[in-house]
């Protein structure tokens, strides 16, 4: 249809509305954890790994927001969201309607994505020279 094709020539301003939107919501799980904010009803404990799961998705947050090392970030990112799954998620049942792991599955294949497809629009790294 003539219509779906011709908005393909959005696709860059998408793939940046998408790799800014689930940045912004990546963002808020690392604060959560690091400055309970937005508050939470059950606060995490930060032991070691919780404390570098954290920082690891406020930090690579913004810089996904920003369109910063997108690859590179993503890739780590993509890794702990694999690595949380199977660690927090996947012990509790098998199917992630049951185990609360829906977002984490999302995330991962979200960051995987943005690997291969780089930053899209509206990103820092368009302005560097590579």
């Amino acid at each position: 249809m003539k219509l779906f094709e011709s908005l393909s020539r959005y696709q860059p301003q998408a793939l940046g509305v998408l790799r800014i939107m689930t940045a912004l919501q990546f963002i808020e799980h690392g604060s959560q954890k690091l400055f309970n904010f937005p508050v939470s009803a059950d606060p995490h404990a930060l032991s070691g790994l919780t404390m570098t799961a954290a920082i690891l998705e406020f930090a690579g947050g913004i810089l996904l927001a920003l369109g910063l090392f997108t690859r590179p970030v993503a890739f780590l990112l993509a890794g702990e969201m694999a690595i949380a799954y199977f660690m927090a998620h996947m012990p509790r049942d098998f199917f992630p309607v049951n185990n609360g792991g829906d977002s984490a599955i999302s995330f991962c294949f979200i960051f995987l994505y943005l690997v291969f497809a780089g930053a899209g629009a509206f990103a820092l790294d368009n302005r560097r020279s590579v």
